[in-house]
């Protein structure tokens, strides 16, 4: 039995590690451009794949393949695909990545309700002047995407004090957040978010749903002075010239992107000297190689054990 690790990102990390947490497996895999330089023969044993952005050519070339491993939080890079292999689809849910994309949000929450840009601006100019700071229990953070990463993110937040709000595309209980759920309760979520959190799931109904539209409804008269937008989930969901317009007209008074439409971001996108923006490059909830290699091995041994599979992907829903 094979595992294959078709990634374009560090494909040998990958391979060290789901060999020391499988030494009885065979595991070969991919050139970091997604081509496959092996024997024909060796792909005709593998029941596994472990996958960033694989090239469908290759995954045609499996005729035992039995499940398909994504390499990140996100699975439309698979769901894209134009003839996905018809073998579960397992998306990656590991306490290390929960708590990476965690830290990321709660860094940039308090980023911005700390006023970061404000002082920065002050050191610049060499000005010590104190500026009247709210308490986070009057500042309403909402989270639009309340799986996995979006809970704990929600968790953590509330602990420091916020007002925690959530929405979903269908209704979910959160203890201890108020919850809206679907397109007839978005504005009303909108309107009391000062601090907007995205961590959703590209689909056909998150599509480019963070436009000037959405923007505009978000709540402007909060004590931070103006509406945060913090996007962490993926890059398809937002409309960026909507997103720059609106830090240039002052419709946003911040945001921090880390995913992007098209990435690498383009030298000369306009994103790159919007004011008040933080922009980092895909980097919120990176992939360890090492932690996550041996949740993957778990789960393909009590696979192998007859036991369910775990975070299989809804091929209806995309997530």
């Amino acid at each position: 039995m094979t595992i294959l690790i078709a990634s374009t990102f560090d494909p040998d990390g990958w391979t060290r590690h789901m060999r020391a947490a499988m030494p009885d497996r065979r595991v070969i895999a991919t050139t970091r451009r997604g081509e496959f330089e092996g024997a024909p023969d060796d792909l005709e044993t593998v029941r596994y794949v472990l996958a960033w952005k694989p090239r469908i050519d290759l995954l045609e070339r499996l005729p035992r393949l039995e499940v398909l491993f994504s390499l990140g939080a996100g699975v439309d890079h698979l769901m894209a695909l134009p003839r996905l292999p018809g073998v579960p689809v397992v998306r990656i849910v590991d306490p290390d990545l929960t708590a990476r994309m965690t830290e990321y949000v709660v860094w940039q929450v308090l980023h911005h309700h700390r006023q970061a840009f404000a002082y920065r601006r002050q050191q610049a100019a060499r000005q010590w002047r104190d500026l009247r700071q709210p308490a986070a229990r009057h500042v309403t953070v909402g989270i639009m995407g309340l799986g996995v990463l979006g809970l704990s993110a929600a968790d953590l937040l509330a602990r420091l004090g916020f007002r925690v709000i959530g929405w979903s595309r269908s209704a979910k209980s959160v203890p201890d957040v108020e919850t809206f759920a679907g397109e007839a309760e978005l504005e009303r979520f909108l309107g009391q978010t000062e601090i907007l959190v995205a961590l959703l799931p590209l689909t056909p109904e998150t599509q480019r749903i963070l436009d000037r539209k959405l923007i505009a409804a978000l709540r402007k008269d909060g004590p931070l002075g103006g509406p945060v937008l913090i996007n962490a989930g993926r890059g398809g969901s937002q409309v960026e010239a909507d997103i720059d317009a609106a830090l240039r007209d002052g419709t946003l008074k911040g945001a921090s992107l880390d995913v992007f439409e098209q990435e690498p971001l383009a030298p000369e996108s306009p994103l790159w000297n919007a004011p008040n923006l933080v922009l980092t490059p895909h980097v919120a909830a990176v992939s360890d190689a090492a932690a996550l290699s041996i949740g993957i091995a778990e789960q393909i041994r009590a696979f192998e054990r007859g036991e369910p599979l775990r975070n299989v992907v809804d091929p209806k829903r995309g997530y």
